[in-house]
């Protein structure tokens, strides 16, 4: 017997007896638990084909849809439509993407009071409708002027994001951060280090999100989803992993199965939402990513 032999042989030995025959036999032979994990699949204002909210959300009803994600502007400006539109409704709002004025980490005043405002405004409408929550991020790139990245500006986030997610459980509905790629932010790209400061932040109305594009920045979708865990993940972007269309446009690059089986573990049961373009045509593009998502769902 060489070196290398008895080296695979004595880790064997060892495994088998520390482990014993029968750990062993029932490892083997087990099946997934039911973790209440649920593929509930969302869609953006603008990949839910139709003129009207009825339109829009009998498309959802009929490709099996069961949730739509608005934008905050429009939440707060054609509230009444979209409530009345969803009674009696399978469908439900799913998050709310963003719609705010200024933005958290401004360092000029009158933007930062604009974000203090309009946001509340959305998220005092998004808990009237039922909505998981409102996605923001800190601060774009471009957007200026800017606090700067250090952990006084972090301990201030944290800070602020208290307060604005102690206001959204008194709403009914949560604040949800999103992790966005280099070219976009420079100051939050991981979805563990949004999970962080949720922690960090210390309120149940403070959670984050994953977004499989900009998710392009991490080393694992699974390590990076199952980072936050089912305590602070509470939504999912999805699209296209080479060029941002609609999952599939992509072709074999288009494989969420490593992150979907991260959502299956820690019992993920909120929603995965498209947000992207698309190069053909979406009465066709769309229906076949809606399948490929529940195709791929089941194989994680």
């Amino acid at each position: 017997m060489n070196r290398k032999d008895f080296f695979k042989t004595s880790l064997a030995a060892a495994a088998a007896v520390t482990l014993g025959p029968s750990v062993l036999t029932a490892c083997a032979g087990r099946k997934a638990a039911d973790t209440g994990a649920r593929c509930n699949v969302s869609l953006q204002g603008g990949k839910a084909l139709g003129e009207t909210y009825t339109e829009k959300l009998d498309y959802c009803e009929s490709l099996g849809v069961t949730g739509f994600e608005p934008g905050g502007w429009e939440l707060v400006n054609q509230y009444d439509d979209l409530a009345k539109a969803l009674e009696g409704r399978s469908v439900k709002v799913s998050a709310i993407c963003a719609g705010f004025e200024g933005f958290i980490l401004a360092d000029e005043p009158v933007q930062k009071a604009a974000f203090d405002t309009s946001m509340r405004r959305i998220v005092e409408a998004a808990g009237a409708i039922g909505s998981t929550g409102v996605i923001m991020v800190p601060a774009f790139s471009r957007q200026t002027p800017c606090k700067p990245n250090n952990q006084e500006t972090y301990d201030y986030l944290c800070e602020q994001l208290h307060e604005l997610g102690e206001f959204a459980v008194k709403c009914g509905t949560t604040v949800i951060l999103e992790p966005l790629n280099r070219a976009e932010c420079f100051y939050l790209r991981l979805v563990s280090a949004a999970a962080a400061i949720c922690r960090d932040a210390g309120s149940e109305g403070v959670k984050c999100m994953g977004d499989f594009w900009h998710m392009k920045e991490e080393t694992s979708d699974y390590a990076a989803l199952m980072s936050a865990g089912k305590k602070y993940l509470q939504h999912i972007h999805i699209a296209s992993r080479k060029n941002r269309c609609t999952p599939g446009e992509d072709g074999e690059a288009d494989n969420y199965v490593d992150g979907f089986r991260a959502l299956k573990e820690i019992g993920y049961d909120k929603y995965i939402s498209l947000e992207c373009g698309s190069i053909g045509d979406p009465a066709v593009v769309i229906p076949a990513a809606v399948e490929l998502i529940k195709t791929q769902w089941s194989q994680a």
